[in-house]
């Protein structure tokens, strides 16, 4: 395959062949990454933007509301429902990620690699979640700390999807940290990984598997059939990014280090979810804390395993530590794609 490194040049082709993957795209890939992680913890995204365009995660939720309406129906028999959610998952992807490598296929044909390289790493930002997770758990911390349960019922129902009427301090501290904990592997550690392996349209594939198991991978039964692939590809995806997660977690926790490797030994594969439990545990272990255990969505019991032997009683100051070990977290994530880059350059 040649792709055209500036506009009218011929003799500048650059020729890609079987292993330009590891010499060329593979070190560009991770700068992309790299740069776009500096972008968002920065910047995050635009608040222009969102006002103007929405977000991108919201486009990708748009068009699944419109595949969910048009192929789930209620008169359908399960195996047909499992059929349509089959088929609007490689409609969704096809939507999205096609664009996303033609955008890479054509940019690299018209314009030098570096430029391509900056360019990527805005729309690559705009999916990568470490700025607004970090608002959102905050967010919880404040409202608790000002306006008591009610302020922090009202902040942490935006990232969770239980009952928070029925939660109290501990309640909600514990929901905000098992976000910050999960959001951390799905939010920053999996577009990141999934950036680093394919660039643009990996992290648009990555999004949009992750995005339509938010929406639809659910055990209701509207859901159970319909929602089937998008659930089982979505923990696929995230087998990597969840081990890498709590890994980063546990580096980060300093003198409970050893408190978290043994949380995530011990719990992690209790956990209903193959991948939740690895960065719930080792948050846990690294706080002292008792996360996930028994809950209520749209009031059903859910018996989850408790990850973690410490205390229940979490309040905001616990939250407040979390965010600090969210912090370290991501700067050993951004310490890994530097050393992966500089790796690459030197072996490529």
């Amino acid at each position: 395959m040649l792709f055209r490194c500036s506009r009218g040049t011929p003799s500048r082709m650059m020729h890609f062949d079987g292993s330009s993957f590891w010499h060329v795209l593979f070190p560009a890939h991770a700068l992309i990454l790299l740069v776009a992680l500096c972008l968002d913890a920065g910047f995050g995204y635009p608040a222009l933007l969102q006002r103007r365009l929405g977000h991108p995660v919201q486009w990708i939720g748009a068009l699944i509301t419109l595949l969910e309406r048009c192929g789930n129906r209620p008169a359908f028999p399960p195996l047909l429902q499992r059929v349509f959610g089959i088929v609007s998952l490689i409609l969704l992807l096809a939507v999205t990620v096609l664009p996303a490598i033609g955008m890479t296929y054509l940019a690299l044909r018209w314009f030098p690699l570096w430029s391509v390289m900056l360019l990527s790493a805005l729309p690559v930002s705009a999916l990568i979640a470490q700025k607004s997770l970090y608002q959102h758990v905050a967010a919880v911390a404040e409202g608790l700390h000002r306006h008591g349960l009610s302020g922090g019922r009202e902040a942490v129902a935006m990232i969770v999807g239980r009952d928070v009427a029925v939660l109290d301090e501990a309640g909600i501290s514990r929901a905000a940290i098992e976000s910050l904990a999960e959001n951390f592997s799905d939010g920053v550690v999996a577009p990141a990984l999934w950036c680093l392996l394919a660039g643009l349209p990996g992290i648009v594939a990555y999004k949009a598997i992750n995005t339509a198991d938010s929406m639809i991978g659910h055990l209701s039964p509207r859901y159970a059939m319909f929602g089937w692939a998008a659930a089982r590809l979505d923990d696929l995806v995230n087998l990597p990014a969840s081990r890498l997660a709590a890994l980063c977690l546990a580096l980060a926790a300093r003198q409970r280090r050893a408190e978290a490797f043994t949380a995530i030994r011990r719990d992690a594969g209790l956990h209903r979810s193959p991948n939740a439990g690895w960065p719930e545990a080792a948050m846990a272990g690294a706080l002292g804390l008792r996360l996930a255990g028994p809950r209520l969505y749209h009031g059903v019991a859910v018996e989850d395993a408790w990850m973690g032997h410490g205390r229940k009683d979490a309040d905001v100051g616990d939250i407040l530590r979390a965010l600090g070990l969210f912090r370290r977290a991501c700067l050993l994530l951004w310490l890994l794609v530097l050393l992966t880059l500089i790796a690459a350059v030197a072996f490529g």
